[in-house]
């Protein structure tokens, strides 16, 4: 019997009803896909993760970028390790991911690709109750239904060992998009995080990955690995929305910012 990891946060972060979850990321994919600008070929994307309420539209965004591509055939999931300390980057030895939407297979060619790498552990404990993950499937279950993922935890690592692992992956075929999970300030004033995060927003369009530091996104680590690979293969970050959870749920006295990037081939423009 396949090994299947339950949602830890549906109810929570997203809707637990099947069916108010699939209308709530359908309708936030429309809207969101009505703002995105025709981009040529979108190899990676980053999209916020908190709950829905805060920053379901900005994720939306990245999604819709990502939508653009008719060739996703795998997803490469990365996002940052919130619940334990972790050295290195996780990968879930579970055979699929439950969510409402039913179950997302885990991509065990992927898996076997980069279980020998240094930085690699195969190891459910930084999955288990990880939100940063678990709130991007339902929009890869609505846009691609077919895909296969790999989720990894992403704790302290070099830009390098995120990259290589990006890297192996993407080289097993055409057709993988990834997916980096990670919100930008945290509990800062409405005004002082809108300039933290442009700052931040700054360092990403300049792919350096040297000066983006956990205290600016909490996945700072997967970014920063992202954007190094970014460099290695001229992907130019186009920022999609940036906002905070003062301008989507009210309260500006402290803000969480949120912000959707989408990366795409520079040469294929």
């Amino acid at each position: 019997m396949p090994a299947i990891r339950p949602p830890a946060v549906a109810g929570m972060f997203y809707p637990a009803d099947p069916q108010q979850l699939a209308q709530y990321v359908r309708a936030a994919l429309a809207r969101a896909a009505r703002d995105v600008p025709q981009l040529p070929e979108v190899e990676a994307v980053v999209a916020p993760h908190a709950g829905y309420r805060y920053s379901g539209e900005i994720a939306a965004h990245a999604f819709a970028a990502l939508a653009e591509r008719g060739d996703v055939k795998r997803i490469l999931l990365l996002g940052p390790a919130h619940t334990v300390p972790l050295r290195g980057i996780a990968a879930p030895a579970w055979d699929g991911f439950a969510t409402p939407l039913g179950i997302v297979p885990v991509d065990a060619r992927a898996r076997e690709a980069i279980a020998h790498l240094p930085q690699v552990v195969i190891d459910n404990v930084p999955h288990a109750r990880e939100h940063a993950l678990e709130v991007q499937l339902p929009f890869i279950q609505v846009l691609f239904p077919d895909a296969e993922v790999l989720p990894l935890v992403v704790g302290q690592a070099t830009p390098a060992e995120v990259a290589e692992v990006i890297e192996t992956v993407r080289r097993l075929e055409p057709g993988v998009g990834v997916v980096i999970s990670s919100d930008l300030s945290h509990y800062e004033p409405y005004d002082v995080a809108r300039q933290h995060d442009a700052h931040t927003a700054e360092k990403i369009a300049l792919l350096d990955e040297a000066h983006i530091g956990p205290h600016d996104a909490c996945g700072a680590y997967p970014l920063s690995g992202l954007l190094h690979e970014a460099r290695q293969h001229h992907w130019k970050p186009v920022l999609l929305d940036l906002r905070n959870s003062g301008d989507t749920a009210g309260d500006k006295s402290r803000v969480v910012g949120y912000g959707a990037w989408a990366f795409v081939n520079a040469e294929a423009a």
